[in-house]
């Protein structure tokens, strides 16, 4: 049976589809009798009110897509809630889409929230997204970037310094004696690693003694990339291994401490410091707690939505840059006795 519509409780009430909808809208223009035998017909017929498509005939929709890289990754999943909990006071729904590093889903995505006519978009991109953004602005759609710098882009975003973040990781390592330094990351077309690889070598070209930065590429931001990785670093004859990791996310940090710990291969910090990049929640909890740069997550979300909605309130608004600086969390994955210190 099909639902019923305004038609069908005007119909049962004996009104207007015109009264009905002044009940629905604004009841102090009826009478009490009009309320009371439309309230009558709406629970007989099990009306539901589609209050989405209300909105979005009267031009304004309740809801905003957020398009994020990689739904494995609790940094994520943060940056989503801080933007849920902004979304939440101003009545707005936000709808989650993870393209796990693929363009094609990426697409799919945008294509849905365009057909839906959300209120705008936030996206953590994959490769130049720039294009297929400029057609949703031209259907009335805002976004803005989020894990991304806009640089002289045309749309706002809300980012991490991860060039400085990648010179801070690296230059602790160097300040707890290191020397031979591997990058663990990948794939490089994600600005990101770019950037924090970029951060990792100014370090070490500024650093008062020789310092080597190698690169160990990953084909994704992964626990199990971190493990491959690990193992393969372990097979070096033992004086080709690098006595520090620095891992361009948490999850490939934690791949390579369960593959170089847990295996019982080598001893961390002792033989190998190992520190990665976002400090999510797992990564104080690991075998070996985790050092890593931290991100704002909850915030980052936070300020996205905040100027997405601005952005949608006045559209003659200039695209900003919001750039955090990320915290170094020291902890005994690059510093035996850094919990003690802190206690």
């Amino acid at each position: 049976m099909p639902a019923a519509s305004i038609r069908d409780v005007a119909q049962h009430a004996g009104v207007s589809v015109g009264t009905v909808s002044n009940v629905l809208n604004r009841p102090d223009e009826v009478s009490a009798e009009s309320i009371a035998r439309v309230s009558r017909a709406i629970e007989e017929l099990g009306y539901v009110r589609n209050d989405a498509a209300r909105k979005l005939r009267a031009g304004v929709s309740t809801t905003v897509g957020f398009v994020v890289l990689n739904g494995q990754n609790p940094f994520f999943n943060d940056v989503v809630r801080g933007a849920e909990d902004e979304a939440s006071r101003h009545n707005i729904a936000v709808l989650y889409g993870n393209t796990d590093e693929d363009v094609a889903r990426e697409r799919l995505y945008l294509d849905l929230f365009e057909e839906q006519q959300v209120r705008g978009v936030l996206i953590s991109p994959y490769g130049d997204i720039q294009p297929r953004l400029e057609r949703l602005r031209a259907r009335g759609i805002p976004a803005v970037l989020v894990d991304r710098f806009g640089g002289s882009s045309r749309f706002s975003s809300v980012s991490v310094d991860s060039v400085a973040g990648g010179r801070m990781a690296v230059e602790h390592l160097i300040d707890t004696g290191r020397r031979r330094i591997a990058f663990v990351g990948g794939p490089f077309d994600i600005r990101q690693v770019n950037d924090r690889l970029a951060g990792a070598r100014v370090a070490a070209e500024n650093a008062a003694v020789p310092v080597e930065v190698e690169v160990v590429a990953t084909g994704a931001m992964t626990v199990d990339e971190g493990v491959a990785a690990g193992a393969r670093i372990v097979s070096r004859p033992r004086g080709e291994w690098p006595d520090a990791l620095f891992a361009a996310n948490d999850l490939i940090a934690l791949g390579l401490l369960q593959s170089l710990v847990v295996g019982g291969r080598m001893l961390v910090p002792d033989e190998i410091a190992i520190i990665g990049f976002d400090d999510i929640s797992f990564a104080a909890a690991a075998a070996v707690p985790l050092s890593s740069m931290r991100q704002p997550s909850g915030m980052i979300g936070r300020t996205a939505l905040r100027i997405l909605l601005e952005e949608t309130a006045d559209r003659e608004l200039i695209p900003r840059q919001t750039v955090f600086l990320p915290e170094l969390v020291v902890r005994r994955s690059t510093d035996p006795v850094a919990e003690r210190r802190r206690a």
